[in-house]
């Protein structure tokens, strides 16, 4: 290999191991849907009633978040993951994106099972919800509420509940209203302490 090539590798860095490792587990999982023809995302990464006396029904609460359901749902996703991912991993740290991706992976499935009877979920959309209510935050001052997270609730949020009610589609608006609500949560409770 190149000395110029050797030294741009030796240069790249891990700089957001959850929401890479994340992003990298993701496509794995899509890469390994395509080679069983989707018995692989069936399996593991979308969660749906089942029986909770399997250990695969407690691994897709959280799994479901890993699949997706083609690429362009993937790229649709991680775009934004990587976009916003870094920027609130290097602020709250490394234990708590996983911390908030891991809740909002579990709220989310359990919600899925609850409300809804044959109905697979799966994909990373709740994530991004959660990261772009999250990012409002960033600025965030004692006693203020951030005039980003009102906007961001209005427009995103907003448009979740308009498309939930006047447009039928495979797209789980409530996952994305729910993700977002778990980001105003994690916000307003760590905004103080990471200011």
């Amino acid at each position: 290999m190149p000395k110029s090539l050797q030294n741009i590798f030796r240069n790249i860095h891990y700089n957001s191991p959850v929401v890479l490792t994340m992003t990298f587990l993701s496509l794995g999982a899509l890469i390994l849907q395509i080679i069983t023809k989707g018995q692989s995302t069936v399996l593991l990464f979308s969660v749906y009633r089942s029986s909770p006396l399997s250990i695969l029904f407690y691994f897709r609460l959280f799994g479901h978040v890993l699949g997706h359901a083609n690429w362009e749902h993937y790229i649709n996703n991680f775009l934004l993951i990587l976009l916003l991912g870094p920027m609130l991993e290097e602020k709250y740290g490394s234990r708590n994106m996983a911390f908030m991706i891991s809740i909002t992976a579990l709220v989310t499935g359990l919600l899925n099972i609850l409300l809804f009877d044959n109905v697979r979920l799966l994909g990373a959309s709740g994530v991004v919800f959660m990261m772009i209510l999250l990012c409002s935050f960033v600025n965030f001052k004692k006693g203020k509420i951030p005039l980003t997270f009102i906007l961001v609730v209005i427009i995103y949020l907003g448009g979740e509940v308009m498309n939930g009610i006047l447009v039928r589609d495979n797209i789980s608006q409530l996952t994305h209203l729910i993700g977002g609500i778990c980001g105003s949560i994690f916000g307003f409770r760590w905004a103080e302490r990471y200011r």
